[in-house]
């Protein structure tokens, strides 16, 4: 077999090509997560009403937290909390969620699920297993030799003597903007 920058490129391409269409699809879909996150949605809710204390302070007690959970008389387990404004949201083990508002005391249930496909392929870029670190840190430099080889695949006329490099030197300067004037 003969390593030429094309047979590299190619090659390390077709190896990657699930991973690369699995990040690019989460990659956007994490920019847009404000408006659209599919990581899970919610399959059933039902609204609630819940007694707030007086003292406020109590909302930052673990124990009171999972006893205001268990009064909620769900099958799923207290898991964390966190309060936010005027918004109290408890999560529970089983992908349950419960949003509060504590000026009022009403509230409502999500009970989510995983969207397939895109939901996993967004557990691609969250996960913080060491194997999948590694091998994602494998992909990253498999991401530079494709772009690096790909560079020099093109000849003559479009090829990266001519013309080639300025779209490169365009393409690192865009992302050096973004980072230094507008983050």
């Amino acid at each position: 077999m003969k390593f030429t920058n094309r047979a590299i490129h190619r090659d390390f391409a077709y190896f990657y090509f699930g991973l690369i269409i699995a990040f690019s699809f989460s990659g956007i879909i994490l920019n847009h997560r404000q408006d659209w996150y599919p990581m899970d949605y919610a399959y059933e809710s039902k609204k609630i009403s819940t007694s707030i204390p007086e003292d406020l302070n109590q909302l930052n007690d673990k124990s009171f937290i999972e006893g205001m959970a268990s009064d909620l008389t769900l099958e799923s387990k207290y898991d964390s909390h966190r309060l936010r404004d005027d918004e109290l949201r408890i999560y529970f083990k089983d992908n349950v969620i419960a949003d509060i508002d504590i000026t009022t005391g009403l509230g409502i249930i999500e009970f989510k699920r995983k969207v397939p496909f895109l939901g996993h392929t967004m557990y691609l870029h969250k996960t913080t297993n060491p194997f999948w670190i590694w091998y994602s840190d494998i992909f990253g430099a498999a991401m530079i030799l494709i772009a690096m080889t790909g560079i020099f695949i093109p000849m003559g006329k479009n090829g990266f003597k001519q013309r080639g490099w300025k779209l490169a030197v365009l393409g690192v300067i865009f992302p050096l903007l973004f980072l230094f004037f507008l983050s």
